[in-house]
């Protein structure tokens, strides 16, 4: 198998294009009911507002050891929006428990050792970060722990028991786009920048721009090798072609990744003799 991986945040629509609309229409019914304008500003994830502190407060839930606010029900998986009014209401009790208890599976799972046990996150570390934020090039050190993560990193929240709890549905204007939630690493890493707009239009990934999404896909193919049994042999020689392309793109960051995914395969394919005729 040569699939990347995606945060599920991103597998279907941008939501800075969804949930500022739903806050309009929210301060608009507001108005309605009081019956007079109200001064208004809303935000999500796009202004200098502390938005799990804010929630927290809200009742909303508690800020866990993976940094992520954690509603009791909803588990982890949602996103986060605020409108602020110019009108006085009855504030909510703020949520007061911290129910992580001893549990450390996040920072334990995490592959870069980002979550630090003192509650906070190393951004420097996370994979969010370097696959989407991150502007440069990936730490070498850095670039193995990756995995076939391609754009985010879901993996403190996959292990987090309280999404166990979480309803398997999800607003139908974020449902999954096809090709995004588990992409073809040789595909993608062949988009040209048409291509990479056509079918990134509207969607979270747009943020990494082709040459981040593409360097991360570099990232992804070098890390996968052909003695994973989800992995052929016959993939592998694909993975190198495909490679040594991106390898001539126009675009510097892309190179460099690529060649180092070829050194990377080379390197593993040397420690395993098993694998040797692809490297021919």
């Amino acid at each position: 198998m040569r699939a990347g991986r995606v945060a599920a945040y991103a597998w279907g629509r941008d939501y800075h294009l969804i949930l500022p609309e739903r806050l309009e229409a929210l301060a608009s019914f507001i108005e309605n009911l009081v019956g007079y304008p109200v001064p208004h500003r809303a935000y999500t994830d796009t202004g200098p507002i502390l938005e799990r502190d804010l929630a927290q407060q809200a009742g909303l839930g508690w800020i866990g050891k993976n940094t992520c606010l954690i509603h009791p029900r909803l588990g982890s998986y949602f996103l986060l929006a605020e409108l602020l009014l110019g009108l006085e209401l009855e504030p909510d009790p703020p949520f007061a428990a911290d129910r992580c208890g001893s549990c450390t599976r996040c920072i334990e799972a995490c592959p870069t050792g980002a979550i630090l046990p003192d509650r906070t996150l190393d951004t420097r570390r996370c994979i969010a970060y370097l696959t989407i934020e991150l502007k440069g090039a990936i730490p070498e050190e850095l670039r193995p722990s990756l995995g076939n993560w391609v754009f985010g990193c879901d993996i403190c929240q996959m292990v987090c028991p309280w999404n166990r709890f979480a309803s398997p549905e999800g607003d139908p204007a974020f449902a999954p786009r096809p090709g995004v939630r588990r992409p073809d690493l040789l595909t993608e890493l062949a988009l040209t920048p048409p291509e990479f707009n056509r079918k990134f239009k509207d969607s979270p990934i747009q943020r990494a721009k082709r040459r981040g999404y593409l360097r991360n896909v570099a990232v992804a193919l070098g890390n996968l090798r052909a003695q994973n049994s989800e992995f052929s042999e016959n993939s592998e020689f694909l993975a190198l072609a495909a490679l040594e392309r991106a390898a001539q793109d126009d675009e510097p960051l892309i190179r460099e990744h690529a060649s180092w995914a070829i050194e990377q395969k080379k390197l593993l394919n040397t420690q395993d003799t098993k694998y040797t005729k692809v490297r021919a």
